[in-house]
């Protein structure tokens, strides 16, 4: 089977099955390993974490209403502006993934948001309470009119949506890249 591009809604409908139960968070986001996602060092390259949060990204715009059709009406979509991302774990082929989003912020042109990747034993489990991520990514998204070629607002009801899903960050998010001194 081939990777469906991230544009494509049924990547979501096919991975995206874990909804939270209290209707207050995005459903969690599901992928598998695949064997050329492994490096040279035997576990997966650092640019398929991005590619699986990219996914995951495109599944948060389709749940808050963002999705190819708005696109498609309105020339607008979100940019991701800034990205923090942190490699924690090594993660092995085959292993089956669930990515968490969050929600952080949100402002009339942009918000802020945040993945974590999990490792979970089977392709649509939840992660465990007490699971830690193996990765995580924190991004800024501006809302862009590409016709404009600007930043436009959000409509109301989507700006309403992204608002009503906004939850604590976790401890980690904004930090940044720690200074490495210079060698004396």
């Amino acid at each position: 089977m081939s990777e469906q591009p991230a544009h494509e809604e049924t990547a979501v409908t096919e991975q995206n099955a874990a909804a939270a139960d209290d209707g207050t968070s995005l459903p969690l986001f599901h992928r598998t390993v695949r064997p050329e996602w492994i490096d040279y060092n035997g576990h997966m390259s650092e640019a398929f974490y991005v590619l699986v949060f990219g996914y995951a990204t495109d599944a948060m715009m389709i749940e808050t209403g963002l999705h190819a059709g708005y696109r498609e009406s309105t020339g607008c979509s979100l940019y991701t502006a800034e990205s923090h991302l942190r490699y924690l774990r090594e993660v092995a082929a085959g292993s089956h993934l669930a990515v968490r989003t969050r929600l952080l912020g949100v402002d009339a042109k942009k918000a802020r948001f945040c993945h974590e990747l999990y490792v979970v034993g089977a392709p649509d489990d939840v992660p465990e309470p007490e699971a830690a991520p193996v990765a995580t990514t924190e991004l800024l998204a501006l809302h862009v009119d590409q016709r404009a070629g600007r930043t436009a607002p959000f409509p109301d009801s989507v700006r309403e949506r992204l608002a009503s899903l906004v939850e604590p960050a976790p401890a980690w998010a904004g930090r940044s890249i720690a200074e490495v001194p210079a060698a004396r």
